[in-house]
């Protein structure tokens, strides 16, 4: 696709087909970048060793930081190509996609850095201690190089959702799964590598789904322009406006499996994987829901930009609709095949029992989770990043640490996660209530000037 073919595609035709057809693709896309984890875990669990086991999970929450922040960078992108493309503003939608994966890899760069020099300490705050730390440092250290491709991964998969080239930006993700599982059974068992071999396994499949969306705005849609650094200054504060508050929402979760980490680490390895465990089933059991802000996001931008603010409240109501739907029957399909999800990991005792407690009771509070999510996208779309950021953070911290301090006191690990979702509820529900009141508002100030 060559300048002048570039449009908004999401300005016209059904909303609920464009929700449909973005979340399906994108939750394929993020399902796949989050299955990394995954077969990391399933296949390290099957060496049997707690320890181990206990190790990806202490790791996973420190790379989940990384993740998110440049989740938080490709928001930025995909808000202002999808904005500016509704506008007509063709050429300057290309600037901002080069300036916007350029800075999303500087960012990038510094964040590996840190990690690299504090990873132990970060560790030692979240309560790994001993043979678990020193395993976790290695699957981090080894993990390195990869965390620089991730952030440009990301970026160069929003900007292709921004153009409506949803089934491109799937391939992204998609190939660093396939290549993971690939390489992961050869270098953890043949090679007797560990988790090391896990590491360079999803380095490897970093490193093609950032070559195979790099090859497909610059060759396949001819979108980025080549660098120029006073373009960069100049459109800088654009950028961080949104993905300044995009990253610090971003690292809400992050922080929240951090701080339920810390809190289940006094009880013991084995809950800390059972933990770990949930935090790998959520992505693939719930992965349109964690695709929905990118999906929902362009058809909102495109349709914001273009002053149809109707199709932004269809937009909202067929997103609302479909995630809910979805929702429901994600959590019985958890509920009806819980012990095969155990059998699956190869685990027992607590483990077993703090996986099956989430599978049961705690999953379906994830429809409120998906709320937020969706609240979230609208309020960066709409001009509101701040408003997510407040919402987001709130959630964090008011919504999760005064609930699961008090399930830990009642009920330990099982009463953390309780908590957790009791504030995921609350956080959802208020979320989608501003953001529609938002939309209604400025509904009424378009009919007032029509």
């Amino acid at each position: 696709m060559v300048e002048g073919q570039a449009r908004a595609k999401f300005i016209d035709g059904s909303t609920m087909r464009h929700v449909v057809v973005m979340a399906l693709t994108g939750a394929l896309g993020i399902m796949a970048l989050f299955l990394v984890d995954f077969f990391d875990l399933y296949f390290i669990s099957q060496l049997k060793q707690t320890a181990m086991t206990a190790a990806i999970g202490y790791a996973g929450t420190i790379i989940l930081f990384n993740i998110s922040i440049g989740m938080g960078s490709s928001i930025a992108a995909s808000a202002l190509v999808a904005h500016n493309l509704g506008s007509g503003s063709v050429d300057r939608a290309r600037e901002y996609a080069t300036n916007t994966l350029l800075t999303s890899l500087i960012i990038s760069t510094l964040v590996t850095l840190t990690l690299v020099f504090g990873s132990g300490y970060f560790l030692s705050i979240l309560g790994a201690e001993g043979e678990t730390n020193r395993i976790a440092q290695n699957f981090i250290w080894t993990m390195t190089p990869g965390f620089i491709l991730v952030g440009g991964e990301l970026c160069c998969a929003a900007i292709l959702r921004a153009l409506g080239d949803a089934r491109r930006a799937m391939y992204i993700t998609l190939a660093s799964a396939i290549v993971t599982l690939c390489f992961d059974p050869i270098l953890i068992f043949d090679l007797h590598l560990g988790v090391q071999g896990a590491a360079i396994a999803t380095v490897l499949g970093y490193l093609t789904a950032f070559s195979i969306g790099f090859y497909s705005l610059i060759k396949t849609h001819r979108f980025l322009k080549p660098i120029e650094l006073s373009k960069l200054v100049r459109d800088y504060p654009a950028i961080w406006a949104i993905a300044g508050p995009g990253i610090l929402s971003q690292l809400t979760l992050p922080f929240s499996n951090a701080y339920l980490t810390h809190l289940i680490a006094s009880y013991g390895d084995e809950a800390v994987a059972g933990f770990a465990i949930i935090c790998r089933i959520i992505p693939v059991a719930y992965g349109v829901i964690f695709a929905l802000a990118g999906a929902v996001g362009p058809i909102i931008g495109q349709n914001h930009g273009a002053s149809n603010i109707h199709r932004v409240r269809k937009t909202l109501n067929d997103a609302l609709i479909f995630s809910t739907l979805y929702t429901l029957g994600a959590t019985i399909a958890l509920f009806m095949y819980r012990q095969e999800v155990v059998v699956l990991f190869s685990v027992v005792g607590r483990t077993s029992d703090i996986i099956l407690y989430f599978c049961k009771f705690i999953a379906l509070s994830w429809i409120f989770v998906a709320a937020q999510f969706l609240a979230s996208a609208a309020f960066n779309n709409l001009g509101y990043p701040k408003l997510s950021l407040y919402f987001n953070w709130g959630k964090a911290t008011l919504g999760t640490i005064p609930f699961a301090l008090l399930g830990s006191h009642i009920a330990g690990p099982e009463g953390i996660i309780a908590g957790n979702a009791v504030g995921a509820v609350i956080s959802g529900l208020a979320a989608i209530a501003t953001v529609y009141w938002i939309v209604n508002r400025s509904k009424s100030a378009d009919n007032l000037t029509n």
